[in-house]
């Protein structure tokens, strides 16, 4: 298994997902393509020191992209969404 931070790479901080905090205590992050659900939550439990008890995964296509009349595509990237236990809080958001 990878170190905590080689699986996740950054936190995704939109409009959703702010909404998802709020109202759920859900976090999402963006985690590498080869990551397992119990790799993300044992991540998240050891960086932020917070109780997991709710992983979903899914894999987001890459969007094409165009610049002259060349088409290229982006890469695909793998997104989780982490439930952590009531009372439970990633301080890394509250400054966002």
């Amino acid at each position: 298994m990878k170190n905590a931070r080689q699986i996740i790479i950054r936190p995704l901080v939109t409009e959703k997902s702010t909404i998802q905090r709020e109202l759920s205590n859900q976090y999402t992050f963006r985690v590498i393509p080869g990551a397992s659900k119990r790799n993300i939550a044992a991540a998240v439990e050891e960086l932020f020191e917070v109780h997991v008890t709710e992983v979903r995964t899914m894999r987001m296509q890459g969007k094409k992209k165009r610049l002259g009349k060349n088409i290229g595509r982006k890469p695909s990237w793998k997104k989780a969404i982490v439930t952590l236990a009531e009372g439970d809080t990633v301080d890394f958001f509250e400054g966002v």
